[in-house]
C-alpha cells in the first residue's frame, strides 16, 4: 500500500474500514505485506485499531458504523434505536444491531451486541435507512425486530410509531403470532 492509497482512504467520508476495505482501494496483492504497511501506519498515528482486521481514522470514529463493519451484513436496531426515538426510555451504552449471528462483542471499550434476525428480515431493506455510511433501521422497523424475537416487551411510548408504517413492514416476517401480538399492541392505543 502506497503513501497515496492511505491518504485516499484518509480522505473518504467513512470513519471506519475493514481489513477487506483497505486491501480493496489499495489493490495490493500480498495481504501479509498489506498488514505489515497498516501495522506502521497505525505505529505513525495515521490510524487505529478499533480490533483486528476494523480501523478507523482516529479515536473519534462512528461507533455505529463500527458495528456495520463487524458483522456483515448488519443494521443498528433494536434498543438503540428505540431509545433514541422515545419508544422506550431504558438507556443502554451498548449498540444493539441485526445480523446473521447472536454475538456479544467488545471492541475498543464498546459493547456490541448483535442478535440474530432471519436472513429474508436481514437482508430485506424496507424500514432500513443509509445514514451516515451505517445502516440503521427505522423506530417502526426496530419495534417490529423486538416484536418478532421478544414476545412480551415492555414498550413506554408507542404513540410516536406511524402504524401505517408498521403495517407496511410487518409482512416480511411471515409471522403469525408476531402479527396478533402488533394488531394487540394497536388496540391498546
Amino acid at each position: 500500500m502506497e503513501k497515496a492509497d492511505i491518504l485516499n482512504i484518509l480522505r473518504s467520508d467513512k470513519t471506519v474500514f475493514s481489513f477487506q476495505d483497505i486491501l480493496l482501494a489499495s489493490n495490493d496483492k500480498k495481504p501479509n505485506l498489506l498488514i505489515r504497511r497498516l501495522n506502521y501506519y497505525i505505529q505513525k498515528g495515521e490510524l487505529y485499531s478499533i480490533r483486528k482486521g476494523l480501523y478507523a481514522k482516529d479515536k473519534n470514529y462512528n461507533k455505529l458504523e463500527a458495528a456495520n463493519k463487524i458483522f456483515t451484513p448488519s443494521y443498528i436496531s433494536f434498543e438503540t434505536v428505540l431509545a433514541k426515538a422515545g419508544v422506550t426510555f431504558q438507556y443502554y451504552s451498548q449498540v444493539f444491531a441485526a445480523s446473521y449471528l447472536t454475538r456479544e462483542i467488545t471492541a475498543d471499550g464498546q459493547r456490541y451486541s448483535y442478535r440474530k434476525i432471519k436472513d429474508s428480515v436481514l437482508t430485506d431493506n424496507t424500514g432500513i435507512e443509509q445514514k451516515d455510511n451505517y445502516a440503521i433501521a427505522t423506530p417502526e422497523r426496530a419495534f417490529l425486530d423486538i416484536g418478532y424475537l421478544n414476545k412480551d416487551y415492555h414498550f413506554d411510548n408507542l404513540s410516536i410509531l406511524d402504524w401505517n408504517k408498521i403495517l407496511e413492514i410487518l409482512p416480511i416476517y411471515v409471522n403469525k403470532r408476531m402479527e396478533k401480538d402488533i394488531k394487540s399492541y394497536q388496540k391498546i392505543l
